[in-house]
């Protein structure tokens, strides 16, 4: 019986506690103006851009950081170790290098498109953001920029591998890995894989950024940001 009493006791101070931080949370969130919450929100977008273009936009940006760092193609694989085993691993880490500048040289352009989704957004979008969960802002820029952003970033990767011989490169290596059955001809469009990475490094970068942001709102920044954040 005690036990049973004791039971519903923690269960109805679990639903108080649940209530009054709800109760908390929406509290802090209707003191917020909707100027306020657009101001935020937007401020946080653009911290967040300025944060993965500054990381990844420069030299060794995606060669030099392992969270984002591309390597080959999964379908070369097995061809970057035979490669290694016959002596050809020069090329194979020339391979890399490149796909990664490549990357770089790409999201250094990236700013005019994020800033233009930051100043189309709406409200509506603003509302979204603050109620969507802890990767709203990441998902945001998700739904917002990936085509134009794919659309830029394929040609620049495309100048960036032909610059460097890439291409020829990459026809070398995985013609070898095609005559010995580790990959099909069909697997080599490398530029839209690079392409690709990129985008990913890039979002996962404004992902970091968010991340801060709602783990230390006093220390995001801003008096703004502390304010939606911190209301969070």
């Amino acid at each position: 019986m005690k036990s049973h009493a004791k039971s519903f006791l923690f269960i109805c101070v679990s639903a108080l506690s649940l209530h009054f931080s709800t109760a908390a949370c929406a509290t802090g969130l209707d003191a917020i103006s909707t100027k306020d919450a657009s101001a935020g929100i937007k401020e946080a977008l653009i911290k967040g851009a300025d944060y993965a273009v500054d990381s990844l936009g420069k030299e060794n940006g995606f060669l030099g950081n392992a969270q984002v760092k591309i390597p080959l193609p999964d379908s070369l694989k097995k061809a970057e170790k035979a490669m290694r085993m016959v002596g050809m691993g020069k090329q194979a880490d020339e391979l890399v290098e490149t796909m990664n500048h490549a990357a770089e040289a790409a999201v250094a352009g990236a700013k005019p498109i994020l800033m233009e989704s930051i100043k189309k957004m709406t409200v509506t979008d603003a509302k979204d953001i603050l109620t969507s969960g802890n990767a709203s802002v990441t998902n945001y820029f998700i739904r917002t920029t990936s085509e134009p952003l794919t659309k830029k970033f394929l040609p620049i990767v495309s100048g960036a591998t032909k610059k460097v011989k890439l291409g020829a490169q990459y026809d070398k290596f995985a013609g070898k890995a095609v005559k010995l059955g580790l990959i099909e001809e069909k697997d080599a469009n490398l530029d839209n894989y690079v392409t690709q990475k990129a985008l990913e490094g890039l979002y996962a970068m404004i992902a970091e950024k968010e991340k801060s942001f709602r783990a230390n709102p006093v220390e995001a920044g801003s008096t703004l940001l502390k304010k939606i954040f911190g209301a969070l």
